[in-house]
């Protein structure tokens, strides 16, 4: 915990975007650069964050600004790496993994990802290879390729999200679908897509209270992902 040392909150607008400052001063990132976000709503919610600190500051209570910082410091010089490093997410992408056919898991599976898979596939002009079992198979070359040009024209701080919430969900389908999510309650629906398995571990086997709580905390770090990416995209 650190003692408050200031007062007021604002947002300024700045060369290249908005920037949080501390009775008149910019916030900073971990980097020592200018804090500034492409987006008034994204600043909007950095600003928020240091609103509601009482008299010490929980650096644990700023979570957007972490991402910022992360956006800034590590994702912007290295925008195409991260690209390329998210394009592992596809080549195994949770969605596209199915049990054996003979399994019970595999029509479940059917049911539930082969929808998102589908409209993923027609929004994007791609097509995407389906593997049943645990034996890897590589994704088309042409998939990937349309996939590593959407990621390379998003912005650091769009990047930064769709890098979190692919780790999180290993699916980046499931990042790209929430980040372009048309209604408010489908990154959710998404999220819950993704971890299909845990629940049908839960449902066999019993839930453990442990367990459920790391996945409602997985939950809520990727909600924030995606609002944090949408928040600093152009339609934000």
């Amino acid at each position: 915990m650190i003692r408050r040392f200031y007062k007021e909150v604002t947002l300024g607008q700045q060369p290249g975007g908005w920037q949080v400052l501390l009775d008149g001063r910019g916030v900073k990132t971990v980097g020592g650069a200018a804090q500034i976000v492409p987006t008034e709503p994204l600043g909007q919610a950095l600003a928020a964050e240091w609103r509601r600190q009482g008299e010490t500051i929980d650096p644990k209570d700023l979570p957007l600004r972490d991402m910022a910082d992360y956006a800034i410091d590590m994702v912007a010089p290295a925008r195409e790496a991260v690209a390329d490093a998210l394009l592992a997410y596809a080549e195994t992408d949770t969605l596209c993994y199915r049990a054996d056919p003979d399994e019970p898991l595999h029509a479940r599976q059917q049911a539930e990802w082969e929808p998102l898979l589908c409209a993923f596939e027609a929004e994007n002009g791609i097509a995407l290879t389906r593997v049943s079992g645990v034996l890897h198979r590589p994704q088309p070359p042409a998939t990937l390729a349309v996939l590593r040009a959407r990621l390379v024209a998003e912005n650091a701080f769009v990047l930064a999200g769709v890098e979190a919430m692919a780790k999180l969900a290993a699916s980046l389908v499931t990042a790209l679908a929430a980040l372009g999510a048309q209604h408010a309650d489908e990154p959710l629906a998404l999220w819950r897509a993704a971890c299909l398995e845990e629940e049908w571990q839960a449902e066999l086997w019993g839930r453990d209270e442990e367990a459920e709580e790391r996945r409602r905390r997985r939950e809520a770090d990727f909600l924030r992902a995606c609002a944090f990416a949408r928040l600093a995209g152009p339609d934000a």
